[in-house]
């Protein structure tokens, strides 16, 4: 922001500058239309008339972006309220499940013991602790 303020106070420095150095007469003809003034007032002018028609044409999606940019909002805050009223169900639910159904403590598996190869082959594909006696 003091980075424009800055760019503005030079060129306005620039403007009054080229103002008094450039006071020739000029006359500026449109059609029916005839203006005579110095020629640093119609260039100052048209500079202003430019900036005024950048500022027309940009305005509508300037406004556009601010409208789009305000939605966006509103959709983020009601996403977030949506988030947090889904984590309160689920801190709920998590409570409801842990006082109805408390946690079951499951032995681990034991682990089988190594069988080799030929006991497969010659006990019938069994190892001696799955056989019957």
């Amino acid at each position: 922001m003091q980075l424009l303020l800055i760019l503005g106070i030079a060129f306005a420095a620039a403007a009054v500058v080229f103002a008094l150095q450039n006071n020739v007469p000029v006359t500026v003809s449109l059609v029916f239309w005839h203006f005579d003034g110095s020629l640093a007032l119609v260039l100052l002018l048209a500079i202003g008339l430019g900036a005024l028609i950048a500022g027309l044409v940009s305005s509508p999606a300037v406004i556009r972006g601010q409208w789009a940019t305000a939605r966006l909002r509103r959709e983020v805050a009601a996403l977030e309220a949506d988030k947090a009223d889904l984590a309160r169900r689920v801190g709920a639910l998590e409570a409801e499940l842990k006082r109805v159904d408390p946690p079951v403590e499951i032995a681990p598996e034991q682990p089988r013991p190594y069988v080799g190869l030929k006991t497969l082959l010659t006990s019938g594909g069994k190892p001696e602790s799955d056989r019957e006696a």
